[in-house]
């Protein structure tokens, strides 16, 4: 059994890589000449290591006639912390591992992903700093810069500001995932002319920014959130809106994935009706049907929590998708498969 993080079989001791063109991970037979044969890829073909391997563990591949010193997902990066700082290094790490399964699932959703190194002005790269006394780190997005704030990636303090916030759920991946939602808000609806059919799920983007952060933060959010939105978050501005269900669409699909690569079905018999049974036989980033991955994500993540619950732990899952919250990861199912 290979992890998509693991960069050895703890079996028998085999280099693993992971091969960003075919998304598959690979045994590896490194060659005396410095580069990596796979066993994953046509005979002949050559690769080596990611310049991250040592200093952030990422066991991303990439392909030796290239030119290229880093892989498809560190490319990415703009700024890293300093790694002579105590904890930075880990830190780092964890933020680098939950970016590469970012990347592997825009991959296999096929979106348009186009680097700083190739678009200075919009392209996606990702600023990860530390705090500094007189200038604060804030997470958020601006025009294809994702800047996180590396104390995320303390689970004790990641914790702490999660409860600071009422939130149910804060992880590295959901920063992530929310962070370039709003990259593809301007890729595929700002830049595609969608607007309008956005306007029309997610409400009127144009609506003071500022306003709608110190109101939401004044107010909280509507007692009556649950019946529209995703999170309590969401309600706060149209493009968190959009971002919030952005995150979960890809919370869906990727979990959906893991669950179908384990063969996974869900068929409680306590219960009555069909509405819990889920057999996870296809694949949920190449699923056309978007009522389909629904029917199978809400028995889903009814076990799982039961699970989670039998450990002690939350709820993996702490949310309930309304009809109106359907509606929105409906819609970027339909924009992400180009059907909007």
């Amino acid at each position: 059994m290979l992890h998509f993080e693991n960069s050895v079989c703890l079996r028998c001791g085999t280099r693993l890589g992971f091969l960003p063109d075919t998304l598959r991970l690979s045994a590896c037979d490194p060659q005396p000449d410095g580069t990596i044969a796979v066993t994953a890829a046509p005979q002949g073909s050559a690769w080596v290591a990611c310049g991250n391997a040592a200093s952030a563990g990422c066991n991303w591949l990439v392909r030796a006639d290239s030119g290229d010193s880093f892989c498809p997902a560190c490319e990415l990066n703009r700024t890293i912390p300093d790694l002579a700082v105590e904890g930075n290094e880990e830190r780092w790490r964890k933020m680098e591992e939950a970016k590469r399964r970012l990347i592997y699932a825009l991959k296999r959703l096929n979106l348009p992903l186009t680097s700083f190194q190739d678009d200075k002005e919009r392209g996606l790269a990702f600023d990860f700093l530390a705090d500094e006394p007189d200038a604060p780190v804030m997470t958020g997005h601006d025009d294809g810069l994702i800047t996180i704030n590396i104390s995320e990636a303390d689970s004790a303090e990641r914790e702490r500001r999660r409860v600071e916030l009422g939130e149910p759920y804060r992880t590295l991946l959901g920063h992530l995932r929310h962070e370039v939602g709003h990259y593809y808000w301007d890729v595929l609806v700002r830049d595609r002319n969608k607007i309008d059919a956005s306007r029309e799920i997610f409400g009127d983007e144009s609506a003071d920014y500022g306003e709608a952060l110190q109101r939401h933060y004044e107010n909280g959010a509507p007692p009556d959130w649950e019946n529209a939105y995703v999170s309590a978050y969401a309600t706060m501005h149209p493009w968190e809106d959009f971002a919030e269900t952005w995150t979960h669409y890809l919370h869906m699909v990727d979990t959906l994935d893991t669950a179908a690569s384990f063969g996974m079905e869900i068929d409680p018999h306590v219960a009555t009706t069909a509405e819990l049974n889920a057999e996870l036989a296809f694949d949920p980033y190449r699923e056309p049907d978007f009522k389909r991955l629904v029917d199978a994500w809400i028995p889903l993540t009814v076990a799982v929590n039961s699970l989670n619950r039998s450990m002690g732990q939350r709820d993996l899952y702490p949310f309930a998708l309304s009809t109106p919250a359907i509606n929105k990861l409906n819609f970027i199912h339909d924009l992400v498969r180009g059907a909007v």
